[in-house]
C-alpha cells in the first residue's frame, strides 16, 4: 500500500495477482436470444473492477471479437480526494486511457485527467477540470502489458 492508497489504485500499474477477470458478451442476452446482435454477436468484454469505497476504484476493460482479436482497451482510475462528514464523495479525480486497436495492432486512444466536485447530498457533481491528451508510447506499452496480463488470466 502507498501513502495514497493500495498499489493498484493508479493508472497502468500491475493488477493484483489474485484479481480475476470477468468475461461477458458485449451484446445483451435479449439481442443474442433474438438473433439481433448483428456484428457484435460474438464480441466479449473482459474486465477487472477493483474498489476501496473510501479511497477509489479502478476498472480495466478489454473488448475482443468472436475470433479473440483485440478491438479496444482502457484503464480508468477514480480517486476520492474529499468526502463530507457523512462519507459522501465531494471531490474525485479521474484518470483514464482508452481507445481502439487497428488491424495492425496500432492503438488509437485518448488520455483524460479530470476532477468532479459536488456538494454533500448531491448525486452528481460538476466537472471542474478536464485535460485531454494523446497517450505516450510508454503508456500504450503499459496498457498493452495490462491487456496481455488480463488475457493470460482467462486461460
Amino acid at each position: 500500500m502507498t501513502s495514497n492508497g493500495p498499489d493498484w489504485l493508479a493508472l497502468l500499474v500491475a493488477i493484483p495477482r489474485d484479481a480475476k477477470p470477468e468475461r461477458k458478451p458485449v451484446a445483451s442476452a435479449e439481442q443474442l436470444a433474438r438473433g439481433t446482435a448483428g456484428p457484435i454477436a460474438g464480441w466479449q468484454s473482459i474486465s477487472i473492477h477493483l474498489s476501496d469505497p473510501k479511497l477509489g476504484s479502478r476498472h480495466v476493460l478489454v473488448t475482443i471479437d468472436e475470433h479473440g482479436k483485440l478491438l479496444s482497451a482502457g484503464d480508468h482510475v477514480m480517486r476520492v480526494r474529499e468526502t463530507s462528514a457523512d462519507g459522501m464523495i465531494t471531490i474525485a479525480d479521474h484518470e483514464s486511457i482508452g481507445g481502439r486497436y487497428d488491424d495492425d495492432g496500432s492503438f488509437y486512444g485518448t488520455r483524460w485527467n479530470s476532477r468532479i466536485e459536488g456538494e454533500p447530498g448531491e448525486d452528481d457533481g460538476d466537472q471542474t477540470s478536464a485535460i485531454k491528451s494523446p497517450p505516450s508510447d510508454s503508456e500504450v506499452a503499459l496498457l498493452n502489458g495490462l491487456v496481455a496480463d488480463l488475457m493470460s488470466r482467462l486461460r
